[in-house]
This record gives structure tokens, C-alpha cells and sequence, in this order.
């Protein structure tokens, strides 16, 4: 059986998956060069000052939202990698139709991981609903039985 859409579904998914792990990263990157360099925190901080609503003591918020964010940001990298990895062992098990199932399974697994309503888990969770409703076609076999009485075989 031809599983085309699949394959092409769940390799654009895991090549936007890598995007976003990339993306992940640097944006790690960015909000660590924040929080270390005392040079870019006190612009921040001389550039909040100048909103009259903004107190000195909110300082300290928003660079606590900074390390917050830095927790979270992993967190997303290690679903996304998860994600990935699942994408990659579901494109393994449906090249050559071996497992539908399973593949499937991982590609729901995956577009959980990847984001509820992100490009890629839409991708992955159409990919997985093909992957259980497509059935091979069905094959005209002639079975044949042995008949005791005339000692032929025919048709059923």
C-alpha cells in the first residue's frame, strides 16, 4: 500500500520540528546573555525607569519573568526533542508499510509533545489518522474447497 501522504506529512513535521528546537536554542541563548551581561541588564533597566508607571521594585519581576522563562524554554526543548524523536521512529516504522499502527500511535504522541495546535502536531495528527484508516485494498482470492461427491475442486 502507497503511504505517500504520510511519509511527506511526517518528514515536513519533523524538519519544522528541528526549526523550532533550533529557534529553542537561541532563544535560550538570548535570554542568558540577558540575564548575565550587566551591561544590557541595566539598559533594560534604565529604559523601563523612564515609564513613570514602572516602580523600581518591578525590577526584580521582570527579570524574575527572565528566569522563568530560561525553565520553561527547556522544557519546551526537552518535548520538542521527544517530539522528534517519536516523528523519527514512525517515519522508520511506516517506510515500507511495516507497522501503520505503531507509527500512528507515534505521530499522535509526537504532535501531543510538539504543541497542541502547532503546524506541526496538525501535521502529525493528520499523518496518525491516516495512518489507522487507510486499509490495504481488498484482493479477489478464489478459495477453492474439495467436494467429496464429484471429486473436483471448485469455486466457492
Amino acid at each position: 500500500m502507497n503511504r505517500t501522504a504520510e511519509k511527506v506529512l511526517s518528514i515536513i513535521s519533523a524538519v519544522f520540528t528541528v526549526i523550532g528546537v533550533i529557534l529553542s536554542f537561541i532563544t535560550m541563548a538570548f535570554l542568558n546573555y540577558i540575564k548575565s551581561d550587566p551591561a544590557v541588564r541595566s539598559e533594560i533597566e534604565a529604559e523601563l525607569l523612564t515609564d513613570p508607571a514602572f516602580k523600581p521594585g518591578d525590577m526584580e519581576i521582570v527579570f524574575g519573568i527572565f528566569d522563568a522563562l530560561g525553565g520553561f524554554m527547556w522544557l519546551i526543548i526537552i518535548a520538542l526533542i521527544i517530539s522528534l524523536i517519536l516523528t523519527i521512529v514512525g517515519i522508520v516504522s511506516i517506510w515500507n508499510n511495516k507497522n501503520p499502527k505503531l507509527a500512528g500511535t507515534m505521530f499522535i504522541i509526537g504532535g501531543l509533545l510538539a504543541g497542541i495546535l502547532s503546524l506541526t502536531s496538525i501535521l502529525l495528527y493528520i499523518a496518525g489518522i491516516l495512518c489507522f484508516t487507510k486499509k490495504p485494498p481488498l484482493q479477489d482470492k478464489t478459495i477453492y474447497t474439495d467436494d467429496q461427491q464429484e471429486g473436483t475442486m471448485r469455486p466457492l
